[in-house]
């Protein structure tokens, strides 16, 4: 692909939509400023001149840059004001935080509008298609977009044709291994530590000279290989303009086993109908294959000792077995209980594989001078299936080599399988009319029209089955008597159809924007919202916002001075989130009354067992800003100030029932209220030097202050317990008590030294007296896993035929939980500088406490600063040019994604989302996983080399 000027870095990028946009040089080759630069508002698009609210703009050039295979991790780092956590696990979804974090139990990810479809996320679009990337933050910009818009709205165009016939390949070929790698006990480190552990629990000790010094990291891992092929097709003629592109991302990952696969065909075209007449078509298949891994393996290959041996010397499979003597055995007693990370993987047998549909036709016609009425429909369809083969006699006879068949017990399954279909449309139709006028001094542009949007919500099916004959297909199990299979026991059925629910929406929106002598600026929308989410009498919602701007620049007095831009705006504006908790009433089956007759049944009946709030709606928030845009020196140094207020003042929170009811399911409420505050800089500097280079130095920063502000105390509200660790301890809460915390705060016991044999010790908080002991009331709110400030940084340059760009990206003032330390008992493993320093009578000022055998107590011990700097790309290209008269150009490139980072966390990476592919709603959950170092998976830095070729 031809390199755009990089005269314009990635935090104020210029967006190519329909218009010619470039860089004008003075006589004296210093002199740059910028026209035209044009940013999408939803329902149209604005000249980045009038707008009057807070939209960052990112180029097709800077998303595509960095070659990951999910488009949303490629910004990291390059608009200020949206966090994006990323897992490097292939599939996995993103998370991103425009502006904080706003609510508790309802939906946290921004809305996806791509080429008019809405969209929960992006992981099925290849980077390659996407010509400009919008993200809209304040409430201004948002409530165009009503009760959808709560968690900030990121506008996505895909590219269509232009100008001659244009044929581009850009296929890449990349390495990957960690970013980092935690250095973990030897087995002469491991032995003397363990033995101590041993010996306060009456066993025999570990003989010191052992046969193995297994590193399990390294025996799960591998190097990952990943490459990508991209085609594309464009032209355009007097009647139509094409776009036809097909891409491949193939990637074995880091994890052995763990292969991913996508295939992507879109094609986009454009019509002319007649004079005035536009049709255009959009349409994209995607298709994925995908061999999962438990995250879980990583925990357990950093927990197992390096004395256990991947298999014995007869084949069979290591396990954590001594004998009488100490020495690793077939027989004899365990000294730990964790699994063989190897053996691990290589039963794990799971697939997935997916499809998803999308496409849509826009209508766009001239009715007369000024005004244009547009029709647009889209859809989508999705489709998923899924098995996991567990062999489960197998797996028994492999934990223990003593073992035989005979001894399997005949009640219990000889293997499992289970099979998961899943399914859902969703469709989109929009109508609306765009009118503009212009009367001397007075710019007008008034939009107005419907929408209704169906969403069917998930339909699944699932399948549990036991003792099926081996085979290498578990997708179609022929020959197999599907009814007899059937397996099911008190926590699994045999067989579940479950449908979402359904969700149809029709709205009703305007928007007036309106601009005086080229230097006022008046906005205002309004966008009506009706719910089947919702009662009667909650289904509807009205979300308005205005803004104003003054563009000083403009004025006479401004004229010829130190600023070439400067514009003053603000505004205010009222948006929701319909992804919440909903109101339904369950009925419980077999309730008994004996009316007061003795013990024995009279009746029985059903019950409602769940309350019900009349007043439940969606969240709503409210947020008002202010921002200042300037340019000096020519416009060479751009930027933007942000500061915003925002609100949201009724957040849905789980209730409890009172014991007098009789109910035992909790119900939902408006319950409380929380607020992001926070300010916003983003600067760059572009020029050009002679004829023949040009640069580009920008960075962005971001405050955020998350609050849980308020909370209703006069119904008793359901306590969150979270941050599970696996081992019965929990690291958060949320209760009355969060009030003034940042959500998904961690809350723990606060360490407080050693007592006289190494123990930790915690302090007393509440008072009592107990001393040392994990009282129940000495926990206490301490940190949490959101940053409180992010930093971005970007560096272009180019001379003559040769390009060379880096980002950073540097999240700070947060906390982590080192998840997989804190789970240790007795003879697991332990990091190399534990078995280096810990408490002995000899060594009391250790860094770490005695070797102990029993669970670790939650407590900020394991608690860390988050805080890093990581340089998220570095690229270098060659491109040349007019090679033949039917190549244009051949570009050589090579990247460094992730090459380096600066962290003080000791663990793999402080950069934790929670992902977890068994829910894929816990993305980004601040009462689950996130912020917590447990069955996460490793950080990657990958090495490309790519050729890109423009025909």
């Amino acid at each position: 692909m031809k390199q755009s000027n990089l005269k314009y870095s990635c935090l104020i990028a210029v967006l190519y939509f329909g218009m010619n946009v470039d860089a004008q040089v003075t006589s004296d080759s210093t002199k740059v400023q910028k026209i035209d630069e044009v940013v999408m508002i939803g329902y149209g698009s604005r000249k980045k001149v009038d707008n009057t609210t807070s939209i960052s703009s990112i180029s097709a050039e800077e998303v595509t840059k960095t070659k990951v295979l999910n488009a949303s991790q490629a910004i990291q780092g390059k608009a200020a004001g949206v966090q994006v956590t990323a897992s490097d696990m292939p599939g996995s979804t993103p998370t991103v935080n425009i502006r904080g974090l706003g609510t508790v139990l309802g939906g946290r990810t921004p809305l996806y509008v791509v080429d008019g479809m809405y969209a929960n996320n992006i992981n099925n679009i290849n980077a390659n298609d996407i010509l400009t990337y919008d993200i809209l933050k304040d409430a201004a910009a948002l409530a165009i977009y009503g009760n959808r818009a709560a968690n900030g709205v990121i506008i996505i165009t895909t590219k269509s044709g232009k100008g001659k016939l244009n044929v581009t390949y850009d296929g890449l070929i990349g390495v990957r291994t960690p970013l980092k790698t935690v250095k973990m006990a030897d087995s002469q480190q491991f032995i003397p530590y363990n033995n101590i552990g041993l010996a306060a629990q009456g066993k025999g000790l570990l003989n010191p000279n052992q046969p193995y010094n297994t590193d399990w990291f390294k025996e799960i891992t591998r190097t990952g290989i990943y490459n990508q092929h991209n085609v594309a097709i464009s032209g355009s003629s007097d009647a139509v303009k094409y776009f036809l592109s097909l891409s491949n991302y193939d990637e074995q990952s880091i994890l052995k086993g763990t292969n991913y696969n996508r295939t992507t065909v879109r094609t986009n075209n454009e019509y002319r109908i007649s004079k005035g007449i536009r049709l255009s078509q959009n349409l994209s298949a995607t298709f994925t294959n995908d061999t999962p891994k438990s995250l879980g393996i990583f925990t357990t290959a950093y927990k197992q000792s390096p004395l256990v041996p991947v298999y014995y010397p007869n084949g069979q499979w290591g396990q954590p077995i001594y004998d009488g003597n100490g020495n690793i055995s077939y027989s004899g007693g365990r000294f730990n209980n964790v699994g063989n990370p190897v053996q691990q993987l290589f039963f794990d047998n799971q697939k997935t594989k997916s499809f998803i549909l999308q496409g849509g036709l826009k209508l766009d016609a001239d009715i007369f001078s000024g005004l244009k009425f547009t029709s647009q429909f889209n859809g989508e369809y999705g489709t998923s299936k899924y098995y996991n083969f567990v062999d489960t006699r197998a797996i028994w006879l492999a934990n223990d080599p003593t073992r035989t068949v005979a001894q399997y017990s005949s009640t219990e399954p000889i293997n499992r399988l289970t099979n998961k279909n899943i399914d859902y449309y969703n469709w989109v139709l929009s109508n609306y009319l765009t009118y503009t006028k212009k009367i001397d001094n007075h710019d007008f542009e008034i939009v107005a029209g419907t929408e209704a949007s169906v969403n069917s919500g998930l339909s699944t099916l699932v399948m549990n089955r036991k003792n099926l004959p081996a085979q290498s297909n578990y997708w179609n199990t022929l020959n197999t008597d599907y009814y007899g299979y059937l397996f099911s026991d008190n926590t699994t059925k045999a067989l579940e159809s479950i449908q979402g629910d359904r969700n149809t929406t029709i709205s009703y929106f305007g928007r007036l924007q309106y601009k005086f002598m080229n230097r006022y600026l008046l906005s205002a929308t309004v966008r009506r919202d009706g719910s089947s989410q919702f009662a009667d009498g909650h289904k509807w919602g009205t979300f308005p916002s205005f803004g104003a701007g003054w563009i000083i620049s403009e004025e006479e007095f401004m004229k010829g001075g130190f600023f070439r831009t400067l514009k003053l705006r603000g505004g205010w504006g009222r948006i929701a989130n319909q992804r919440v908790p909903l109101n339904y009433l369950p009925l419980l089956s077999g309730a008994t009354y004996n009316y007061g007759f003795g013990t024995s049944a009279v009746s029985n009946g059903v019950t409602v067992n769940k309350g019900y709030d009349p007043e439940l709606g969606w969240e709503v928030t409210e947020e008002a800003s202010l921002g200042l845009d300037f340019g000096i020196l020519d416009n060479r140094l751009t930027g933007s100030f942000d500061v915003y207020n925002r609100e949201t003042t009724n957040i849905i929170l789980a209730v409890k029932p009172y014991m007098a009811t009789g109910i035992s399911e909790v119900n939902y409420s408006h319950m409380g209220s929380v607020v992001n505050k926070g300010a916003e800089i983003t600067l760059n500097w572009a020029d050009k030097i002679g004829e023949d280079f040009t640069y580009s130095v920008g960075a962005n920063y971001s405050y955020n202050k998350n609050e849980l502000t308020s909370m209703n105390t006069s119904k008793p509200v359901s306590q969150v317990v979270g941050g599970n660790l696996g081992n019965g301890q929990d690291t958060k809460y949320f209760n009355a008590q969060t009030v003034g915390q940042p959500l998904g705060s961690f809350f723990l016991w606060e360490f407080d030294g050693y007592d006289a044999n190494g123990n930790m010790k915690f302090k007393d908080l509440n008072g009592n007296g107990i001393t040392g002991s994990a009282d129940a009331g000495d926990r206490r709110f301490v940190g949490s896993y959101i940053p409180k400030s992010t930093l971005g940084v970007n560096f272009s340059m180019t001379y003559k035929n040769w390009d060379f760009a880096l980002t950073g990206y540097g999240a700070f003032g947060f906390s982590v939980y080192n998840g997989k330390k804190a789970q240790r008992i007795s003879g697991e493993n332990i990091e190399a500088s534990v078995a280096n320093d810990y408490w002995t009578a000899s060594n009391t000022n250790a860094a770490n406490p005695a070797p102990n055998t029993a669970i670790p107590i939650a407590s900020t011990f394991f608690l860390e600063k988050g805080d890093y700097f990581r340089i998220n790309n570095i690229s270098v290209g060659y491109t040349f040019r007019d090679v033949t008269d039917y190549l244009r150009s051949v570009k050589l490139y090579v990247s460094a994604i992730n090459p380096i980072v600066f962290q003080k966390y000791s663990g793999y990476s402080s950069e934790l989302s929670g992902y977890n592919p068994a829910d894929p709603n816990s993305e980004g959950d601040p009462y689950k996983g996130a912020g917590i170092e447990l069955d996460s998976y490793p950080t990657l830095r990958s090495f490309v080399f790519g050729v890109n070729l423009n025909f």
